[in-house]
Formats: structure tokens, C-alpha cells, sequence
């Protein structure tokens, strides 16, 4: 699995012109699921995005997690994180997994963050959803974490 990781001071996710989720600060996760990802590497993945310390402490250090500073979290699913561009223009993306399974570890990947920074917390787009996500990249800081076995 792979998580492009946005420290946001706002965003959101807006499907045919409704606003469907929005959240202040925190982080934007793009969310990739790969072919032979497991639940384990799911919820390692998971803990490792809340706990990862990329907000600012009173002397402006990255030292705070996402719970530290109280924030919440928006994820938003995305297969082209596993697109593969080393031949031709047109990217394949035959390493990003299956929908079906897609979307179960998406959801619990979802169910993990819930469960670790609560469901208040916590705000998603909608899988297979043609989606405008907006955001406010605060920093800008953008962090890939990628599960073990990636």
C-alpha cells in the first residue's frame, strides 16, 4: 500500500457539484491499494500515518502526529498512485489492485483510522467516485509512506 500524505490547513471532496466531505487541519491521505497488499500491512500503514510526526512543535520542529495536534483526516482512494510510467507515455497501472479488493482494504484502512483518531476525526471520499478534491497544503508538506513489503 501507498499513501501520498498532504499536511492540509483545510480540505475537501466535492462529487457531481456537492461538497461531500471537508475537514480542517490535518492530512490529505491519497490511498493506493496494490496487488497482494494484506490487512496486516493495512493496518500498519494506518498507525503509521497517524503517528507520523510532520506537524510543527513551539520551536518549529516536525515533532507532532496528527493526534497531537488534534487534527483530522481526509482519505481519499487513489490507483494511479501505482501507475507505471517507465515505458511509452500512456501509463498501465497492472500493479494497483483489483477494485474489489481495492476497496475492502480501503475501507478498512479507513476503519483503522477511525478506530485510532476517531470516527470524528475521520472523513473520506467515495470509492470509484469521479471526485474535485480541494486543499490548502499547509507547509507545503508532502510525505510518501508505503507499507513494508512494498
Amino acid at each position: 500500500m501507498r499513501a501520498l500524505i498532504q499536511r492540509v490547513s483545510s480540505a475537501g471532496v466535492t462529487i457531481d457539484g456537492q461538497l461531500h466531505s471537508h475537514i480542517g487541519k490535518g492530512l490529505l491521505i491519497f490511498l493506493g491499494v496494490r496487488i497482494g497488499d494484506s490487512d496486516a500491512e493495512c493496518i500498519n500503514l494506518a498507525e503509521k500515518c497517524a503517528f507520523l510526526r510532520i506537524f510543527e512543535d513551539p520551536e518549529g520542529k516536525m515533532n507532532l502526529s496528527l493526534k497531537d495536534v488534534n487534527g483530522s483526516v481526509m482519505i481519499v482512494s487513489q490507483f494511479t498512485l501505482y501507475a507505471d510510467t517507465r515505458k511509452g507515455n500512456r501509463p498501465s497501472f497492472i500493479e494497483a489492485a483489483p477494485p474489489q479488493i481495492a476497496e475492502l482494504l480501503y475501507d478498512k484502512f479507513i476503519t483503522a483510522m477511525q478506530g485510532l483518531l476517531g470516527k470524528e476525526k475521520v472523513a473520506c471520499g467515495v470509492f470509484r467516485a469521479m471526485m474535485d478534491v480541494a486543499l490548502v497544503n499547509d507547509g507545503p508538506v508532502t510525505v510518501i509512506v508505503e507499507s513494508k513489503n512494498s
